[in-house]
């Protein structure tokens, strides 16, 4: 279990318009472990039927000449490479610290790859059973009680493409034991580790940017905030409307992490529409893809079970980043879809 600290102000006591727009979401709290395809995980194996074809990408895919071709088990040694030299004891020289395989490895990482040419098998990202986090719940699909995301693992502009699909469970029965892989990736970032997740439900106001005028007023307006009886620190004086709006946008609207449904967030860039590409319906927040499960600027978002050590941390994975993620460089990729139809195409959002 994950327990989220209570927001340290009740805000639609400050500003009670914002009641109506409260969201439920679900942060999902991804930890490192061993997911089956009968679990909901980041990283995991899928409950993928053995008669239906992998997804694939079709490309173009363009590769960075300074990064090195290296293939997902090429990742995955390098990470446990990385763990085994962590825990072993120190020496001197600080070379006493790596592990015998280290020079063999890097070796064949010198002597590279070939390209990878014609379609590019898919990563699985998530997989999401409707038990755990019943927030999903795909229009026009009442069957349907598990999303499973995947992606390709090359930049598409500028993030990896994904690919939705919605299934029921109880129709697979033939599981594909051995899905393909693809045979290098752009970043080891991209890469997902294995981890089991702890759903939990909390509650999300809207980025402050997404607020009209009037409330974003209310919210600077300190009055409000002293007749609610909040004790704030002694930034909170009558002038501070930027103390108003970082604590607001920090620590009571949109939680990080990775999460199910709430709001959006926005930061990289100012709000800008999200409507379907096929009917023109504003498109819902279904799911954020987290570089950190949080960061400095935002401890009061760190579960109580995490506390400890949340931030001086020599572990791999680190706690906040527990799916070895990264994405834009420490940003988020946030998956909308449209609420008229399934078959719409969804949109993918970094920020």
């Amino acid at each position: 279990m994950r327990t989220t600290p209570p927001r340290p102000v009740d805000v639609t006591a400050v500003v009670p318009q914002l009641a109506p727009l409260a969201r439920t979401a679900t942060r999902l709290h991804p930890r490192p472990g061993s997911p089956t395809p009968y679990d909901s995980s980041v990283g995991g194996p899928l409950l993928w039927p053995a008669d239906e074809p992998w997804p694939r990408c079709e490309g173009p895919h363009e590769w960075d000449e300074v990064n090195e071709i290296l293939s997902p088990e090429d990742v995955r040694q390098q990470r446990r490479i990385r763990a085994a030299s962590e825990n072993r004891p120190g020496g001197d020289p600080p070379a006493t610290g790596y592990t015998p395989e280290v020079p063999a490895f890097e070796e064949r990482i010198k002597a590279g790859r070939p390209w990878p040419e014609g379609p590019i098998a898919m990563l699985p990202v998530a997989q999401l059973y409707v038990r755990d986090v019943p927030l999903l719940r795909p229009p026009g699909q009442a069957e349907a009680d598990l999303l499973q995301v995947l992606w390709c693992p090359f930049d598409h502009p500028a993030q990896p493409e994904t690919a939705l699909f919605w299934r029921s469970s109880a129709t697979v029965t033939d599981i594909l034991d051995t899905p393909p892989e693809p045979p290098a990736i752009q970043f080891a970032g991209y890469l997902p580790e294995p981890c089991l997740l702890a759903p939990e439900p909390i509650t999300e106001y809207p980025n402050i940017m997404e607020l009209s005028k009037e409330l974003q007023h209310q919210l600077e307006d300190w009055r409000r905030w002293q007749a609610a009886g909040t004790a704030l620190d002694g930034s909170a004086t009558p002038r501070a409307k930027a103390f108003y709006h970082g604590f607001y946008t920090d620590r009571l609207s949109v939680a990080p992490g990775w999460k199910v449904g709430g709001w959006t967030r926005w930061g990289l860039t100012d709000p800008v529409p999200r409507l379907c590409p096929s009917c023109g319906t504003e498109m819902d927040p279904l799911l954020t893809i987290a570089s950190a499960e949080w960061n400095s600027h935002n401890p009061c978002w760190i579960p109580d079970e995490d506390q400890a050590g949340s931030t001086l941390s020599t572990t791999d994975p680190a706690p906040w980043n527990p799916t070895m993620l990264d994405l834009a460089r420490g940003y988020d990729l946030q998956l909308h879809v449209c609420p008229a139809s399934p078959d719409h195409p969804h949109i993918e959002l970094i920020q």
